[in-house]
């Protein structure tokens, strides 16, 4: 879908008069997870976190010895007596697979024994062009939304008990994107409602736009964050679309883990490394984007931390220069609404037919 002049408009304003205020809120004595933290945001993510004094930071990764590369690239970029003292011991480095749900399920047990964590931030995804199937569902898919979502809801209870314990807020971050205002969500002109139709339409690679297909999953995981905040009964988006009458906190009491949808804006990333193995026409345009417009990776990065210390009016928002944004006109729309409840009741009927009882947690 072609963009609006409109969210061009506020692209370009983002990523060439914007600059994302460095966080310098504390995080001593906290524990943080950041999945895809061996690379790119995720690392710089955590880099940052280390730096303003996290007690442990736990860096996922797929790769053992990437894992070890970058922990090892945080500890040299903190100051010397800080990485002495601590002996290293502050950075973990715990294997993930999100194209397999057992590796999530060993995943979030291990978050689970921990005695305190309150912040996990899901910055794990993949971008590709080229269609295959994990799990039961278009890679994709599986990776930004069904395992991003199950591991969230599996760790679910240990971000409650440390926010009940510390009598503060905890965090859960779903790292999204502003490519969700440049998606049309075309197949969802497959699905008519049944239940079950979206996600089957998702996977069914006659139906599916690969070139738009990253972009839809970071449009799911803004529908889901929002669903949940509705769900949670503190939900700070004002449009009709979320209400809900059956929520799990129907009181004014906040709810204990502050969910939020941030958006890094166009910056140095590892997600693009497949549109560097196109033709040379296609290189030289991406460098020459780049080059005008994008951000540093650790001013992406920015947007996450700052979500990991949030206060309860970033709950269900979608964050972008480190504030809460209006999200998609069509989020905002009648049929977005339409849309979100389907979204959320089919990838919660998958997530319990993966992990039965896991929706109980929210």
């Amino acid at each position: 879908m072609a963009p609006s002049v409109r969210v061009m408009h506020e692209f370009l304003k983002s990523q060439l008069c914007v600059t994302v205020p460095e966080p310098t809120t504390s995080f001593a004595d906290r524990v943080v997870i950041v999945t895809g933290g061996n690379v790119g945001l995720g690392l710089e993510t955590a880099r940052t976190i280390a730096r303003l004094g996290a007690a442990k930071v736990i860096i996922s990764s797929r790769s053992t010895a990437k894992g070890e590369e970058a922990r090892k690239s945080i500890l040299e970029s903190l100051p010397v007596d800080e990485n002495k003292s601590h002996d290293g011991s502050r950075i973990e480095v715990w294997p993930l697979d999100l194209c397999n749900h057992a590796s999530v399920r060993a995943f979030a047990a291990r978050a689970n024994a921990l005695p305190r964590l309150d912040a996990l931030i899901c910055n794990a995804g993949v971008a590709t062009m080229n269609f295959s199937m994990a799990e039961g569902h278009e890679s994709t898919i599986t990776t930004n939304v069904i395992s991003t979502f199950l591991l969230s809801l599996l760790i679910l209870p240990a971000l409650k008990r440390t926010a009940a314990a510390t009598r503060s807020l905890a965090h859960l971050v779903i790292v999204s994107s502003d490519v969700h205002f440049f998606t049309d969500f075309a197949e969802r002109k497959h699905a008519a409602g049944a239940p079950g139709s979206l996600f089957a339409a998702l996977r069914d690679e006659q139906k599916s736009d690969m070139m738009d297909r990253y972009n839809v999953s970071k449009l799911l995981e803004v529908f889901v964050v929002r669903e949940l905040a509705a769900l949670t009964g503190n939900n700070n988006n004002n449009n009709n679309n979320n209400n809900n009458n059956n929520n799990n906190n129907n009181n004014n009491t906040p709810y204990p883990v502050v969910i939020s949808a941030p958006n890094p804006g166009f910056c140095t990333s590892e997600l693009r490394r497949e549109a560097y193995e196109g033709s040379f026409a296609i290189r030289r345009g991406m460098r020459l984007i780049e080059a005008m417009l994008e951000r540093t990776t650790e001013e992406g990065a920015r947007n996450f931390v700052h979500c990991a210390a949030a206060g309860t009016d970033y709950h269900g928002q979608y964050v972008s220069d480190g504030v809460p944004k209006e999200p998609a006109a069509l989020v905002l729309s009648e049929e977005g609404g339409r849309l979100q409840k389907q979204v959320w009741a089919e990838l919660r009927d998958i997530l319990e037919g993966i992990e039965p009882g896991v929706t109980k947690n929210i």
